[in-house]
């Protein structure tokens, strides 16, 4: 850890984390004590660190309780329109921090910890984090939650408590290994358990057509038990509700045959029905079509959809008649957002409950369910769509399927009717993929079956628009948005930066906590030398500390006033962590040729777990440990140059590693890379960025100037270009002496002695199909780097362009992208508490989505 602080620097009451009250610090103290006796039956002699974390756990919980209460009793009251957020991922991170900062008592809880001869930051660090997501789609939802909670929006995450979250990698022998990661071994002091509300879901079955309507019959049950985590807005006293499920057998579940079958077995069978939710799909951008995951995909939306109807029903605002059986007003009262094509079902389901069980009209039916619905896309890669066998849903959802069935039918004669005998069209745009295996294509479920449809930034909703859902596009224009998105800044900037934020507050006040667009107030202290110094001391002490951290976890020694050169993601093919790569190795090569030579010192680190099936993503890391553990112990280079490869990457050490970086990698392949909201991270923690034009690296540099950013690469009309032209690899690998050299050595085992053959999958790949142009980009991106090392070596000009994009990024907080949903897509208001203290203005009292009144 850290060096300790000093007494004075500790009780230095720190602006942004709320003030310590004396009678705050003995509250604290005495509730802490209360949980260690009561709740964990524990005394000072025998209480262990982790009974510590769990005692301070359950006192700020404490806090968030009357407020969480209070909060849905008031939304029942005031009957807004609810914002239904279903995700198969919510990538959560830690929570006892984040919960201190939304709610203020920080500082309270820092110094009633220090007193009681703590400290804060070791318990901090007992916390699992709760990794219920793969990446960026996962964590974008947890950001989200955070921006709804904060603009006072009645919003719900709705998804599934995987007993298992993303694994645990451990790298042995420079490779990948998986472990499970079981996050609840200890408990949750976070969630609610509510079996009051537990519900049945069904699987399998028949259909009968009757007389009566039609009935989905024979069906396997399985209960769905809610548990609640609390989700706390920034200083305003809201608290939403998170609500993921888990799967639970019913007490007769195979014991119908009771008396000739076996009871033990039976009993032991009832795993088969729990195992829904038992464990996360570890892939990220790619389609694997398994039925356990197509299980969980009707699992959560099913026992979602039968709260969303019973919370509707039970209002006191819907319809006038008593039973509430009219749904005119659903669609004013509810909105859904699909994250991603996982929870499509949602739309067939809707349309079930509506006409079989309500008993309500086809076609008014339809026209309620897509008023209700909208759909988030999140990738253009082909191998990311989801796309079920139509085989496996007439097992699994028969009844679905004929819904599906029927909607396409509509949908297409609608098209036939406005393009009449273009055959190739309907058969582009249809639902059903004809050939030797059937197959449901989820996107273009969700296209027409909702309102509204978004691509993740500007780019790449225009790539949705014209390419991937060009049809649909042409037939219904006004239906397709775009979402920008965001990361929200009280983790992303005020828990896991809190000495940039305390400098930008000592400029410009705490109001870019809840309105990041006041960073442009910095501009006018680009020139400031005091500033200057600041921003570069904190970025230091950030470096300082990162090192100790890696010093004490993998003891592994880095030279701190190097540059930080930081890739952390997901490892994937289109991200191009090869091209980091062959970068590492170019220099490593110029170091080598030229030992005396003065270099820029550098520091690259690449952390991201790989789906296990992924060969090829495995293979990548394997190289880049292998690059590190011959440049890492090479005399000749000594501190210049580093590799680290950044084990299990996850938020908490996202939290740790972001604000410590000078230089970000975003250098996906032009028009692959939906968004990213990692780039966004780094910006607002005062890295500088190097970077292709993808994704939401566009709109960054156009907030900030493409001047202050290190742009290279080919732009998606190149790649586009190149594909028409045929990307021939080793055109590059002849033309490019270094690239040759790095590629050379890559294949012939001078990485590997011990196995010299072990990458020839990887330069196979490079040189002969690769989809994502490593090679074009490479030269591009060596000269960028040389750029890079130019700025670097004048760190009060570095320090200015990290000040003009820290001033810049205000775009790109969640509380802004949440706003445009709210306004656009949801039709509802969003407002800022107008009281940051917690207290409400009287102005505020009532006004729903301000500050609540408590």
């Amino acid at each position: 850890m850290a060096a300790p602080l000093s007494d004075g620097e500790r009780r230095k009451q720190i602006s942004v984390r709320g003030i310590a009250g004396l009678g705050d610090v003995a509250e604290v103290r005495k509730s802490f004590n209360r949980h260690l006796h009561f709740t964990l039956v524990k005394d000072r002699n025998v209480a262990t660190p982790r009974d510590y974390y769990f005692a301070l756990a359950h006192t700020v919980r404490d806090h968030l309780v009357g407020r969480w209460i209070r909060t849905q009793q008031h939304y029942y009251e005031k009957d807004p329109k609810r914002i239904y957020y279903l995700s198969l991922e919510f990538y959560m991170g830690r929570t006892l921090q984040n919960t201190m900062v939304n709610l203020g008592l920080q500082n309270a809880c820092d110094e009633a910890i220090y007193q009681l001869g703590l400290d804060l930051e070791e318990l901090e660090e007992i916390e699992e984090d709760a990794g219920l997501g793969n990446g960026g789609l996962g964590r974008l939802a947890a950001c989200f939650l955070d921006s709804m909670a904060t603009l006072g929006l009645a919003a719900y995450g709705y998804g599934i408590r995987y007993e298992f979250g993303i694994f645990n990698q451990k790298i042995v022998d420079g490779w990948q290994v998986e472990e499970a990661d079981d996050w609840l071994r200890y408990g949750n002091p976070w969630e609610k358990a509510r079996p009051e509300y537990m519900l049945p879901v069904h699987f399998y079955g028949r259909v009968d057509h009757t007389p009566e309507g039609v009935k989905w019959v024979d069906t396997q049950v399985v209960l769905a038990m809610p548990y609640d985590t609390p989700v706390p807005g920034y200083k305003n006293n809201t608290v939403n509700t998170m609500r993921l499920w888990s799967a639970k057998a019913p007490n007769d579940f195979n014991l119908q045959e009771f008396n000739v079958g076996d009871y033990i077995e039976a009993v032991l069978d009832r795993n088969l029905a729990e195992n829904i939710s038992r464990v996360l799909y570890p892939n990220d951008n790619f389609f694997e079509g398994k039925e356990l995951r197509l299980k969980q995909e009707y699992f959560v939306v099913a026992a979602t959809l039968q709260d969303i109807i019973r919370r509707f029903k039970s209002s006191k605002f819907g319809c006038r008649d008593p039973v509430r059986t009219c749904f005119e007003t659903f669609p004013d009262k509810v909105a859904i957002q699909l994250n991603d094509t996982h929870p499509a079902l949602s739309i067939p389901e809707l349309m079930r409950i509506l006409v079989d069980v309500e008993k309500v009209d086809w076609d008014k039916a339809w026209e309620i369910t897509k008023r209700t619905c909208a759909y988030t896309n999140h990738t253009v890669l082909p191998e990311a769509l989801e796309r079920w066998p139509v085989s496996m849903f007439e097992k699994l959802l028969p009844r679905h399927l004929e819904i599906i069935y029927a909607l396409n039918q509509m949908h297409l004669d609608r098209v036939a009717a406005l393009y009449p005998g273009d055959i190739d069209r309907l058969r582009r745009m249809s639902v059903i993929e004809e050939g030797d295996c059937k197959r449901i294509n989820m996107a273009h479920l969700c296209v027409i079956g909702s309102h509204a449809v978004n691509g993740v930034a500007r780019i790449h909703s225009d790539i949705v628009k014209n390419s991937v859902f060009k049809d649909f596009y042409e037939l219904e224009p006004e239906k397709f948005q775009n979402k920008t998105n965001g990361i929200t800044p009280r983790r992303w900037l005020l828990l896991c930066n809190p000495g940039l934020a305390d400098v930008i507050a000592e400029k410009i006040g705490e109001g870019f906590i809840t309105d990041l667009s006041q960073l442009k107030k910095l501009l006018d202290f680009i020139n400031n030398e005091s500033f200057i110094r600041d921003v570069a001391k904190v970025k230091q002490e950030n470096k300082l500390k990162f090192a100790a951290y890696l010093e004490e976890q993998y003891k592994v020694k880095i030279n701190p006033s190097s540059m930080f050169d930081v890739q952390v993601k997901r490892i994937h093919e289109y991200k191009r962590q090869l091209l980091n790569c062959l970068h590492a190795i170019t220099l490593y090569n110029r170091i080598r040729r030229d030992p005396s030579k003065s270099f820029v010192p550098r520091t690259i680190m690449i952390g991201g777990k790989a789906a296990p099936g992924y060969h090829m993503a495995k293979m990548i890391i394997k190289l880049i440990t292998s690059i590190g553990e011959v440049i890492n112990n090479d005399p000749y280079v000594g501190d210049r140059l580093k590799v680290i490869f950044l084990e299990n990457y996850r938020v908490s050490l996202a939290e740790k590693v972001i604000p410590a970086a000078d230089l970000s990698q975003q250098i996906s392949t032009a028009g692959t890379e939906a968004s990213g909201t990692g780039n966004m991270k780094f910006m607002v923690n005062g890295a500088l960025t190097i970077g292709t034009m993808d994704g939401a690296n566009v709109e960054m540099a156009e907030e900030a100037g493409e001047e202050n950013l290190f742009i290279f690469g080919m732009r998606v009309e190149d790649v586009e270009a190149l594909d028409r032209q045929g990307y021939n690899a080793r055109e590059y690998y002849e033309r490019l002496p270094e690239l040759r050299q790095a590629v050379d050595q890559i294949s012939s085992g001078f990485f590997s002695p011990r196995d010299p053959g072990c990458f020839r999958d990887v330069v196979n790949m490079l040189m002969h199909h690769d989809r994502f142009k490593v090679f074009a980009d490479y030269e591009a991106y060596i000269k960028c780097q040389g750029q890079v090392d130019q700025l670097f070596m004048d760190p009060r000009e570095w320090t200015k362009k990290v000040i003009r994009n820290i001033a810049c990024s205000g775009k790109f907080s969640s509380d802004r992208t949440i706003t445009e949903y709210a306004q656009e897509i949801w039709g509802v208001e969003a407002c800022l508490a107008s009281s940051s203290s917690g207290s409400a203005s009287p102005k505020a009292r009532g006004g729903r989505g301000r500050c609540l009144p408590f």
